[in-house]
């Protein structure tokens, strides 16, 4: 038994990622357009009827733009916490709208989906781990810094979608102006390679057969160097970069380790330095 994973798309441009079993799957976020998600779902061999719930991490564009024409199509309910959809200000007329609370898991048929909050300067920001078949699978994107509650969850994931937003060298050089810089590299902005590489070295448990590394920053990042940086210490981890052009290929994610399915051709914000509390 197992899991099918995608990302249909990672990068401040977008970020969609596709978690299912044999009868069911949601989206965690949806930012890029409905007929670029069914474009991608298609090429993969993927269905949308299969997808049964949206689940929104934050507010942000690069997670949301494809939300309401998605939802409404295919008549999905979203899973969002009351502040984010407030601060969305998305349009969603004629959709099922769901909250959900964090470390309380929502059931969507055979998957059972937990989200927790991290850091990020968004008003109310979660990732998640999406579990069913007894296989759990991370979303650990736009983060600031690996709170208590991203390396826990991180710790029991067999599959995690993670962030390697920038390389230091390269943001420190980039043509980014000062505040902007300081946004990204803070501790409420992204991961950083050496974060990533830190929390993956120092808390990946010996059954993660993948790693995608997700959300990386188009100007501020290589995904060749970054690629190289994981399969150094990957320790039989599957090292995958999450491409912000294009979906990756399906992977089979299991207990037992995974398939690889196909090839592809082509804001109230915690202050600074504390821990994010449990709810």
């Amino acid at each position: 038994m197992s899991l099918a994973i995608t990302s249909l798309n990672s990068g401040s441009n977008g970020n969609c990622y596709y978690i299912g079993n044999e009868h069911e799957a949601v989206l965690v976020d949806a930012g890029i357009s409905c007929r670029e998600t069914e474009t991608r779902m298609r090429r993969l061999g993927l269905s949308m009827r299969k997808v049964k719930a949206i689940f929104v991490s934050h507010e942000h564009s690069d997670h949301i733009k494809g939300i309401p024409v998605l939802a409404r199509k295919y008549k999905l309910p979203v899973y969002i916490t009351p502040d984010t959809l407030y601060r969305s200000r998305m349009d969603l007329s004629g959709v099922e709208v769901l909250s959900f609370t964090g470390y309380e898991p929502v059931q969507v048929g055979g998957l059972s989906v937990t989200g927790f909050p991290k850091f990020h300067d968004a008003a109310d920001p979660h990732s998640f781990v999406v579990e069913g078949n007894g296989v759990r699978i991370g979303v650990f994107t736009d983060i600031g810094a690996p709170c208590d509650h991203v390396i826990r969850h991180f710790e029991q994931c067999h599959a995690a979608f993670l962030e390697t937003n920038y390389d230091d060298g390269m943001l420190e050089q980039s043509y980014y102006p000062y505040y902007l810089k300081r946004r990204i590299s803070g501790n409420h902005g992204h991961l950083s390679n050496k974060q990533a590489l830190e929390l993956f070295v120092a808390h990946k448990p010996a059954f993660m057969s993948h790693v995608f590394l997700s959300h990386l920053s188009k100007d501020n990042n290589c995904p060749k160097h970054v690629k190289s940086l994981f399969d150094v210490c990957a320790d039989g981890t599957e090292v995958v970069v999450a491409s912000r052009f294009e979906e990756t290929a399906v992977y089979h994610i299991s207990n037992q380790g995974s398939v690889f399915e196909r090839t592809l051709s082509v804001a109230d914000i915690t202050p600074t330095g504390e821990q994010l509390s449990l709810f």
